[in-house]
């Protein structure tokens, strides 16, 4: 059953208070009603701490325990407005926006929560693309010097699979739903991996002349080869990807993160026909109770390769 506030007023009535914002995860963790992680029953009693405590094995458990609100010390209501702000805004938060808008002490408590809310995107076993699949690659960033092409060094490689919807929708809709990775080269064994990961056997995978798609027809797929200028659905998303990326972050984007602006990216596009931001807001605290906690060493993920944050301002 889904539960969620329709708009602001609603959200800001339903989630006033700290009990509010628990009952809700407890909600949506457990549907069907407490069970132990450790021995399965779901004989329980919440103790003063308000901790579920297993009436057969004893082990106690927070609702945020091995979720992306693991040790957190800051209150989850300010995590449910960080998850509302960040789901209603239409292409996208960044962490100085994030900062001003919570009133947070710290950049980079904005930049860390931004990260493992946009990890919490990605939906847990959710469904393979099907029917026909344009697949292709794009190098995202700055221009820079040296080889181009798919040989290129030192530039970031991304691969993109969309569904061509434009033969079976009955509303003219052309575009289905899309996948997109980070990857580190365009070698077939790579390639082949990322569609066997993403797109069901058995459907139609169109690609360029590219020698890293000659397997595909040994996959379990039909497999059409077309040129390069003929992927217009796939082109499409590129120049989405690139355009969102530069408006929203101003192309301050470390490779090494990439895949999780990859996913926020996914997640947005994918439901950008939903008429109801409360439902973009539910499925962001329904993953985010089942992703795991993300933890950072100290200073590791602190600066970009350019010197700036995602905002674009110089560190």
């Amino acid at each position: 059953m889904e539960d969620f506030p329709k708009n602001l007023t609603e959200f800001r009535e339903r989630f006033s208070t700290e009990e509010s914002c628990i009952d809700y995860l407890i909600f949506l963790r457990w549907p069907d009603g407490f069970k132990c992680p450790i021995c399965g029953s779901q004989k329980m009693r919440r103790t003063t701490r308000g901790l579920f405590e297993c009436r057969k094995c004893y082990r106690q458990t927070s609702v945020t325990a091995g979720t992306i609100f693991h040790d957190t010390r800051k209150p989850l209501r300010l995590w449910f407005d960080a998850m509302w702000h960040i789901t209603n805004q239409k292409y996208g938060a960044n962490a100085l926006g994030l900062q001003r808008t919570l009133d947070l002490g710290s950049y980079h408590t904005a930049w860390r929560w931004l990260h493992k809310l946009r990890r919490a995107m990605v939906r847990p076993c959710r469904d393979n693309l099907s029917g026909t699949v344009e697949v292709d690659e794009t190098y995202i960033g700055g221009k820079r010097s040296g080889k181009r092409g798919r040989g290129a060094e030192n530039k970031t490689l991304v691969v993109v699979a969309v569904e061509d919807k434009s033969k079976i929708s009955a509303t003219g809709k052309r575009i289905g739903r899309v996948r997109l990775q980070h990857i580190p080269d365009a070698s077939a064994d790579v390639l082949n991996e990322f569609i066997r990961t993403h797109v069901y056997a058995g459907s139609c995978i169109r690609t360029d002349g590219w020698s890293g798609y000659q397997e595909i027809s040994t996959m379990g797929y039909k497999h059409i080869v077309v040129g390069s200028k003929d992927l217009t659905i796939a082109h499409l998303i590129i120049a989405l990807l690139k355009r969102w990326l530069l408006g929203t972050y101003q192309g301050a984007v470390r490779s090494t993160h990439l895949n999780y602006y990859l996913d926020e990216f996914t997640f947005r596009f994918n439901r950008r026909t939903s008429k109801s931001r409360g439902k973009l807001f539910y499925r962001s605290v329904q993953q985010s109770v089942r992703a795991d906690p993300v933890h950072y060493q100290k200073n590791r993920w602190r600066y970009s390769n350019s010197g700036r944050d995602e905002h674009g301002h110089s560190k």
